[in-house]
């Protein structure tokens, strides 16, 4: 991975940092702390040198637990504590039957792609999810490469489970577990493998499904989406992007 330069203008400690180790214990639990990534040393000093970033919302690092527990989240939060935020779904209907995943990815907190497909005419919710997770992934490794923080949330406790709790202890025990055989295990891997990589600048957030959280919502939307066209590349959505009508559509 490319060195990067971190900028903190508020935290325990501000100045201009060459790894995250360091940022992180400047920023970690401090109220209000304000710090972005660049790919160069120029650019971050040219940036500490403007003083207080007043475009730079607070934000949490990834190891940092949101102000709200996982799955709490209010409806009102608009992610601009991140460069960028994905949120991914799967649907499936029935279950297991025709399964799709949708991708909704906010730039300082705005939207700015909605992505739809990934159809399996035999999947699971489970496996819908897993499968939007993995696109994710894919997606926040290329962001934090050009120096964004990045979120990725998930209303699936199951696949955000598989991939930040059970996985590293299945993986030690050869990718096994007591009782039976894990379940789709082949894209769990391919998902792990992708968040071992990036787990220490990546925020992995569970959210509460249909509670009004507009990234997630959307995300359902293009599930189902993808299922209803049975479209089995993930496609951008090219139509016009207006989330009220946006929100009206068939929710998985």
């Amino acid at each position: 991975m490319a060195q990067k330069f971190y900028v903190v203008w508020s935290g325990r400690q501000t100045g201009v940092f060459t790894d995250w180790a360091t940022t992180q214990r400047a920023v970690e639990k401090y109220a209000g702390a304000r710090f972005k990534s660049f790919p160069t040393r120029a650019e971050a000093e040219q940036a500490f040198g403007r003083g207080s970033y007043a475009s730079v919302p607070p934000k949490t690092t990834g190891r940092q637990k949101a102000r709200t527990p996982d799955g709490k989240r209010s409806a009102a939060d608009s992610s601009q504590q991140f460069d960028v935020s994905i949120y991914c779904d799967g649907a499936c209907e029935p279950n297991p039957g025709n399964a799709g995943s949708g991708i909704a990815v906010y730039r300082a907190g705005k939207l700015a792609q909605l992505w739809f497909g990934l159809y399996n005419p035999t999947g699971t919710n489970n496996t819908a999810e897993l499968n939007a997770l993995y696109h994710a992934l894919r997606m926040a490794e290329a962001e934090i490469k050009t120096g964004n923080t990045v979120e990725v949330c998930s209303d699936s406790a199951y696949s955000v489970n598989c991939i930040r709790s059970w996985a590293r202890s299945w993986e030690k025990k050869g990718w096994k577990k007591p009782g039976g055989e894990i379940r789709n295990l082949e894209i769990i891997q391919d998902c792990y493998a992708i968040y071992r990589r990036i787990e220490e600048e990546l925020k992995l957030t569970h959210v509460a499904a249909h509670v009004g959280i507009e990234g997630n919502e959307l995300a359902d939307r293009m599930a189902m989406l993808g299922a209803q066209r049975k479209e089995e590349k993930l496609r951008r959505y090219q139509e016009t992007i207006d989330i009220p009508t946006l929100l009206k559509m068939r929710a998985g």
